[in-house]
């Protein structure tokens, strides 16, 4: 376990689930969870979203930060965040990619994990 998560001793797939579930809330578009689990060393999720517009883009990385905060993960490094046409979230078990559509589209970060690597899935995991 990284240091964001285990500052809170949260599981990989709740820290996934608030994610998500704050990407959700802030109508982000089309969310994809990459499950990196055994696959990578640097974390087990990777969560790709879109918002609208560098405002949404803004708001969203925010939100989920102060979310974050608020449920005890500390030491969330972010990237990005002046420009907010592309802004990661590196909260340790889970990285979050926020892009503007045509930015994400360039970079494409799906294709790059998909394939015999890690699946894609299209919700956060659920919790047993």
């Amino acid at each position: 376990m990284t240091t964001a998560a285990a500052d809170a001793a949260i599981a990989p797939e709740q820290l996934c689930t608030l994610a998500v579930q704050s990407l959700d809330d802030d109508k982000a578009e089309d969310v994809i969870v990459i499950d990196l689990a055994g696959k990578a060393d640097f974390a087990d999720f990777m969560i790709v979203a879109s918002g609208r517009s560098t405002r949404q883009v803004s708001a969203m990385a925010d939100k989920l930060c102060q979310r974050l905060k608020g449920a005890g993960i500390g030491g969330v490094q972010v990237e990005g965040a002046p420009q907010c046409d592309w802004v990661l979230l590196d909260a340790g078990d889970v990285i979050v990619h926020i892009f503007r559509p045509e930015v994400r589209t360039f970079y494409n970060l799906e294709k790059m994990w998909s394939g015999e690597s890690p699946r894609l899935e299209t919700a956060a995991p659920q919790l047993a």
